[in-house]
């Protein structure tokens, strides 16, 4: 009997491989799901994640379960891991908004900052054209939009800012500009000298950025006409104040800057929530690492927490539904340093004595697990490695980290496990430089 020490115990390989084997779904097709569907009821939340940044079938099939949603449950919007800015276009694109873009490729190739294939992917040019189809056949208060949670744009924020109040608020241009010119020499290198500077000259830019939170959002009531662009404007304002925070956190490093993240993308989400109604129901696609329930990983031990956490505490009673993705091996497209070209790259077979190697161990086909069914001792006691991967990524290294220790049961609500996963389709290029071909490589 083969045993693997984790961090707080001893696990028996072939007792918890054989629990998988009767208590797990065989994933074969897309009716398979049917039981999530049906475990899901009307939760308002209802968050995908995903192990990896750049595989293929995490997408296709959080577009799937997004689609059933939207069309079965009512839900309103998607909200994302990505830029505030970037993602509006794509929500102004499928919301058919006038001058908001000729086509979603077009759209999706003003994803500039890196890593671009994030967001700018064939596979999410097909999901805008389904929801702008879709949005073409409701009113206006009916029509999905489309949503970025993340506190990373600042200057493009700023300049988003700016271009707005050059049409609407002279007064409050000239402070927005005071502010940008405030964090302009910091801009090159995505405020990491803005946080070394601030080692010695704390808050350097915090009260231009206040300031012009405050000014926004005093004369928000003047600003009529598009009601979703007076959100966003606000919006912008916001992340160049929690931007700063986060820039300023980054010097101690450590959980204090993970928690200024996933604080604001809790606090976006409850903006959205609410702006969308008192009955507004939303999808999150985001990491694993931050819809999955920190409290079940060793995170909880630094003191970090997430999203996926705090939306469990905060909406418990009006329904939170978290849904982990993984995979055992294949590619992953990621680059090996940050800011480096991107690269398809293997995914090794999943380190030993791991989630996904019992995983793949009780059977080589695709799985979903709902977690009500594995509320028993052999998987509730035991912080097991669960599989991580980042925009950043060395295979060769990958045994020597990539694992969050993890009770899978608390951490998800379900989880679909995908045996062999390939890499997604980045939209600008492939890692050869070649152009991708004018057509859509695969479908659901």
């Amino acid at each position: 009997m083969a045993r693997y020490f984790t961090r707080e115990a001893i696990v028996d390989e072939s007792k918890l491989i054989e629990s998988i084997d009767k208590r797990s779904h065989v994933l074969l097709k897309k009716a398979d799901l049917n039981s999530l569907f049906k475990k899901i009821a009307d939760a308002r939340i209802v968050m995908l994640g995903e192990a990896s940044h750049g595989t293929h079938e995490f997408y296709t099939w959080r577009s799937y379960i997004s689609r059933r949603l939207i069309e079965e449950k009512d839900f309103n919007f998607i909200a994302v891991e990505g830029d505030w800015p970037d993602c509006y276009r794509i929500n102004r694109y499928i919301k058919n908004y006038k001058e908001a873009g000729e086509t979603s490729k077009e759209v999706l190739q003003e994803f500039k900052r890196w890593p671009t294939w994030m967001w700018a992917n064939w596979e999410i040019m097909e999901l805008m054209d389904w929801l702008k189809q879709y949005n073409s056949t409701v009113p206006l208060n009916k029509k999905i939009g489309f949503y970025g949670l993340d506190v990373y744009s600042l200057w493009e924020s700023m300049q988003a800012i700016i271009n707005y109040l050059d049409r609407v608020d002279k007064k409050a241009l000239k402070i927005a500009k005071e502010a940008f010119e405030c964090f302009e020499p910091y801009q090159k290198d995505e405020g990491r000298s803005y946080a070394r500077a601030s080692q010695f000259v704390p808050e350097i830019c915090q009260g231009e950025v206040l300031n012009l939170l405050k000014e926004i959002q005093q004369r928000l009531p003047r600003y009529d006409g598009d009601y979703e662009n007076v959100f966003s404007i606000e919006q912008n304002a916001l992340i160049s104040v929690n931007a700063e925070k986060y820039y300023r956190a980054m010097v101690e490093g450590g959980p204090h800057s993970w928690n200024v993240r996933d604080s604001h993308m809790a606090d976006t989400l409850e903006r959205l929530l609410d702006f969308h109604g008192a009955d507004s129901k939303v999808i999150v696609w985001e990491h694993n690492t931050h819809i999955g329930d920190a409290r079940a990983t060793d995170m909880a031990d630094d003191g970090m927490y997430n999203i996926g956490e705090l939306a469990r505490m905060k909406h418990n009673d009006k329904g939170v539904f978290l849904v982990g993705f993984g995979t055992y091996s294949g590619s992953v497209i990621a680059g090996k340093s940050w800011g480096a070209p991107m690269k398809r790259l293997n995914i090794p077979a999943a380190r030993k004595g791991s989630w996904e190697y019992f995983l793949n161990q009780a059977g080589k086909e695709d799985k979903l697990l709902i977690m009500d069914d594995f509320m028993t001792d052999v998987f509730m006691e035991n912080h097991i490695g669960h599989r991580a991967i980042g925009v950043v990524y060395n295979p060769e290294y990958e045994r020597f980290g990539n694992y969050v220790p993890t009770i899978l049961p608390m951490r998800y609500d379900a989880f679909i496990f995908l045996n062999e996963t390939k890499a997604l389709h980045p939209l600008h290029v492939i890692p050869d430089g070649h152009l991708i071909p004018e057509t859509y490589p695969f479908g659901m």
